[in-house]
């Protein structure tokens, strides 16, 4: 299958490569935004997964467009099922986590935390005697510092939040009002689905007239947790891990097989990339409650540079 792993294109100006995407920002103030096909891990690209990019953002739009009555996005245009266009903003230096349930991994979850003793945390504090995964009183925000080239996300208060000046009060209560909104919107589209959507995280930004617009990507399989809902009360009763797309299968593989901060990450099997393309496919068709059309074309950059010519500076 072909996998769209780099997306420069020399007509395109002002380019930045990130991880996973490809941008340009164009002299209207918008950029274009392609979703390759990469796979990041260990702060280093592992391998490409088909139709991973086209999952990614048709995924995206499919909230964008269900959620646009709740607030306003950064979408323009999509001329290609990899490729949004949209307005360039100035990006809030905080990242709004949602979280409904007690679940997580890393040092910044609420799960992690709260095994550790902790009750009070991001300035809200939990009852004694929860246990992991049960769904929380009512979702919260657990902010974090946007962390940028390669430094560590750190937990806030909206108090801190303010006390720093990362935001405005004004501002605060923007992102906050629309954060928990879209959540709410997404439980129940999810709900419909037969999922959970446990916990996710939303990016926001500022136009040229200081209006919060809601940026990047949104309840996708790579920024959010989603559960299957036939899962979760037999996890319950048993202590278990409700069953989730299962993405980090590769991540795991190459962790057993070298260090992946060090060492040359070795060749990854087609059968696993063929099984994450899969899992991909079925996120997208789970959550959207819609059939997956995939673009093969067999050259899938050239493909995006013929809708991208008008463009072209």
């Amino acid at each position: 299958m072909p996998v769209l792993s780099d997306a420069y294109i020399a007509e395109l100006p002002n380019y930045y490569k990130g991880k996973v995407r490809d941008n340009y920002d164009l002299p209207d103030g918008s950029r274009i935004i392609i979703a390759s096909d990469r796979l990041s891990a260990f702060d280093r690209v592992l391998t490409a997964i088909p139709f991973k990019g086209q999952v990614l953002t048709q995924t995206a739009r499919f909230w964008f467009e269900n959620t646009r009555d709740i607030c306003p996005n950064h979408v323009i245009s999509y001329p290609h099922p990899n490729v949004v266009i949209g307005k360039r903003l100035e990006i809030l230096p905080v990242e709004i986590v949602v979280r409904g349930y007690l679940a997580g991994t890393t040092s910044t979850s609420i799960l992690t935390k709260y095994k550790t003793g902790e009750r009070t945390m991001y300035g809200i504090t939990l009852p004694d005697g929860m246990v992991d995964n049960q769904a929380l009183p009512e979702p919260i925000i657990t902010p974090t510092t946007k962390a940028f080239d390669g430094g560590h996300d750190e937990p806030l208060s909206g108090a801190e939040i303010l006390e720093k000046e990362l935001l405005t009060e004004s501002q605060w209560q923007t992102v906050s009002t629309y954060a928990l909104a879209l959540f709410k919107r997404g439980q129940e589209i999810a709900s419909a689905n037969g999922l959970i959507l446990a916990d996710t995280k939303y990016e926001f930004g500022t136009d040229e007239n200081g209006t919060i617009i809601l940026a990047d990507e949104i309840h996708t399989p790579d920024s959010s947790r989603f559960w299957f809902a036939e899962s979760y009360e037999q996890a319950m009763a048993t202590g278990s891990r409700p069953k989730s797309f299962d993405k980090d299968f590769i991540r795991a593989w190459v962790a057993e097989r070298c260090d992946p901060y060090k060492d040359e990450i070795p060749v990854i099997p087609d059968e696993l990339v063929r099984q994450a393309s899969d899992i991909y496919i079925q996120a997208y068709e789970m959550i959207t409650g819609k059939s997956f059309t995939p673009d093969r074309s067999p050259e899938p950059l050239k493909a995006i540079r013929e809708a991208l010519m008008p463009y072209f500076t």
